[in-house]
């Protein structure tokens, strides 16, 4: 019994943290970077921001009101002296912005007490730095290198103090040159690159929907994309191949229809709705569908456990058939309700490229390959139950199975949703 209780686990569990891991936003990001210094006797501040493509396509306008300096507890005026703006190219060939600026502050004749806090814009996603002192490392090199193992959970330093002296440093300098390419913001970078292939032949139309699909199942097996669910449904239920390659479709046709209206309302109500700020509001519906679909399923099993000791075995039967039907199209839509950032950018870059059937062809086989992917794990989950079956003669294991899945599932939406709520603005 201990064996196969250890398969059960098993088989719910080895995919439980992936249900709490959240989506890398890299496109939507407004990145900012502040180091304060004293050269000679004069305090100095480098300002960096660096968009990435939905803000720069959007037009999103710089803003640097927002930084503001405190020494010795008085607030410092701050004085643009120069600055750069350059716009290279970033992911699927859309531009990004950077922007540099080098503001003079208040002379310093001895040590001072500096409060540095940035405030501009504190509404939208993205990395957030302050470093005190001209040879202080910085974590992401000024915003030109983000830490891969850092995307999902970017730095967040808005406030800092220190004590600053006069120093014999130069005054700081903008970077030019190769020092502005865009840095890499997320991990599906490659994928988004497709769009910008030059001569678009027949054979390499079929090498970048292969890639696409490739680059899709990829992106689902990592963390996130409601494999928790999908395997703990289909271990818990009455789960076929079937029933996995349903959930794949539903998958496919949920993501690309979400990536195509995401792109519509990106593009034409950028007024008024700012993309990265839907984002938890998808993940919340998303946490609360999974709530609700563990719940429902649990409550069905209750009901089931009832009536096989009433003995009304065919009337419960046709009821939870459909009940299944319901459940199953729920965890397929809750799999492809969140867009990914990257095939958002695909699609944007496409219409600017004049491209648009490429482009939502490649969105279509990248959902396709996540699809896949989803599907895979789906028919891992239907073998992992049957081979459980064949060890469990008696059936207990099996008898556990409903009610453990459906536990599963609400666990897992109530991760997602408690991921999601810090995040919700109105």
């Amino acid at each position: 019994m201990t064996k196969r209780l250890l398969l059960l686990v098993a088989v719910l569990y080895v995919l439980v943290p992936a249900a709490a891991q959240a989506h890398p936003l890299g496109n939507f990001t407004i990145n900012r970077f502040a180091r304060v210094e004293v050269a000679g006797h004069r305090l100095y501040v480098r300002y960096v921001v660096d968009m990435a493509e939905i803000p720069t396509l959007q037009q999103v306008r710089i803003r640097i009101g927002g930084l503001r300096v405190r020494v010795d507890g008085h607030p410092a005026r701050l004085r643009v002296i120069r600055t750069a703006l350059a716009h290279p190219r970033g992911a699927a060939g859309l531009h990004t912005t950077r922007f540099q600026a080098i503001l003079a502050g208040p002379r310093v004749d001895k040590n001072v007490h500096v409060v540095i806090m940035d405030d501009n814009y504190a509404d939208r996603i993205g990395w957030k730095e302050i470093v005190v002192g001209a040879q202080t490392r910085s974590t992401s090199d000024e915003l030109r290198a983000y830490p891969k193992d850092l995307l999902r959970s970017p730095l967040d330093v808005t406030h800092v103090t220190a004590t600053l002296a006069p120093t014999r440093d130069a005054p700081p300098t903008l970077l030019t040159g190769r020092a502005l390419a865009a840095p890499d913001r997320i991990a599906d970078s490659r994928f988004a690159s497709l769009i910008g292939r030059g001569h678009l032949s027949a054979l390499v139309v079929l090498a970048s929907l292969a890639l696409a699909v490739f680059w899709g199942a990829a992106h689902a097996l990592s963390p996130g994309h409601g494999k928790t669910i999908v395997t703990a449904y289909l271990v818990g239920s009455r789960g076929t191949p079937a029933h996995a390659a349903l959930l794949g479709l539903i998958t496919t046709a949920t993501h690309t229809f979400g990536v195509f209206a995401l792109g519509g309302v990106t593009l034409a109500l950028s007024q008024w709705i700012v993309p990265d700020r839907l984002y938890p509001w998808i993940d919340l519906a998303a946490g609360l569908l999974v709530v609700g679909v563990g719940a429902s399923v649990l409550l069905a099993r209750a009901r089931h456990a009832r009536a096989h000791r009433n003995d009304h075995r065919h009337r419960h039967h046709h009821d939870e058939h459909h009940h299944d039907r319901r459940s199953l199209l729920a965890v397929g839509i809750s799999g492809g309700l969140l867009p990914c950032p990257s095939a958002l950018v695909v699609l944007l870059a496409a219409i600017t490229l004049h491209r648009v059937a490429f482009g939502m062809l490649l969105v279509v086989a990248f959902s396709a390959g996540l699809a896949l992917a989803i599907t895979a794990v789906g028919l891992v989950a239907v073998a992992a139950k049957r081979t459980l079956a064949r060890f469990d003669g008696a059936g207990r294991a099996a008898a556990l199975l409903p009610a453990v899945s459906a536990v599963v599932i609400v666990v897992a939406g109530i991760a997602m949703t408690a991921r999601a709520l810090p995040k919700v603005s109105l």
